[in-house]
């Protein structure tokens, strides 16, 4: 805002009223403000929702700060390929086990899928198909996505139980982690799982991702069960230590 006029930035102003020029009272300024802050935590992860720059060229979108955001991460147990329409058949049918969904948001694979397209479609997620010997084993997801912070989740994973113990989970990990920080530039990787949830708590223990504590009643899942979520991550001064640490285990792995 400058001084004598109360004119707005130039970001705010056109995230407000997109005008060339606006000149407001303080009283009214303050709420513009409010409204421009609510607007991005709201709704920060739909592109171009922190508004335009002077040229007309969104100031963040998740495409233009992570333009390899989706893209496919090969491994030697699974292939994370970008969820497509042609993977729904084959994730429907590795999804038809009632032990995959004891600890997931929904307990219905089909409400699951509608779920994951749509955020996928709406730019909010981006969701992968976890590939084993040529067809879907699985799928996880970078959720939660905050390039302004150089943040993002690793969540919405499941696997068909035949994978449990063969590290395809530990290898799709991995590659999700290698690529946030080593192509994407994080500093941060969240995770979140059921509290109750031991065999997922187990597993980002022993990436080892850092246990941050429990958040009570965070959730409401599969109809309104009351959720307290765990929460776990690893930051870009812990990922060669964790890397190292990976790759030792699943050399163990592949050479079974």
């Amino acid at each position: 805002m400058s001084g004598e006029h109360g004119e707005l930035l130039p970001h705010v102003r056109g995230a407000a009223v997109g005008a060339r020029r606006l000149l407001v009272a303080p009283d009214e300024l303050l709420e513009v403000r409010l409204a421009f802050h609510a607007h991005v935590l709201v709704d920060r992860h739909r592109l171009g929702s922190l508004g335009r720059s002077p040229d007309g060229s969104q100031i963040w979108s998740n495409e233009r700060v992570w333009d390899r955001l989706a893209t496919r991460l090969e491994g030697r147990i699974v292939v994370l390929e970008p969820l497509r329409r042609d993977h729904e058949a084959g994730l429907r049918a590795a999804a038809a086990d009632e032990r995959i969904w004891r600890f997931m948001i929904t307990d219905d694979p089909d409400a699951w899928l509608h779920a994951t397209f749509a955020e996928a479609e709406a730019g909010v997620r981006v969701p992968f198909t976890a590939i084993g010997e040529g067809v879907p084993v699985g799928s996880t997801s970078y959720m939660s996505l905050a390039p302004e912070h150089l943040r993002l989740e690793i969540g919405s994973t499941w696997m068909h139980p035949s994978t449990w113990g063969t590290g395809a989970n530990a290898e799709a990990k991995y590659l999700l982690l290698r690529h946030a920080f080593e192509t994407l530039g994080c500093r941060r990787v969240e995770f979140k799982t059921d509290a109750q949830n031991q065999r997922a708590r187990a597993a980002l223990a022993a990436l080892p991702a850092r246990f941050e504590g429990i958040h009570r009643k965070h959730m409401l899942v599969r109809d309104g069960v009351r959720r307290d979520s765990a929460w776990y991550s690893v930051i870009d001064d812990e990922w060669p230590d964790v890397r190292a640490a990976l790759e030792s285990r699943l050399a163990t792995k592949q050479g079974r």
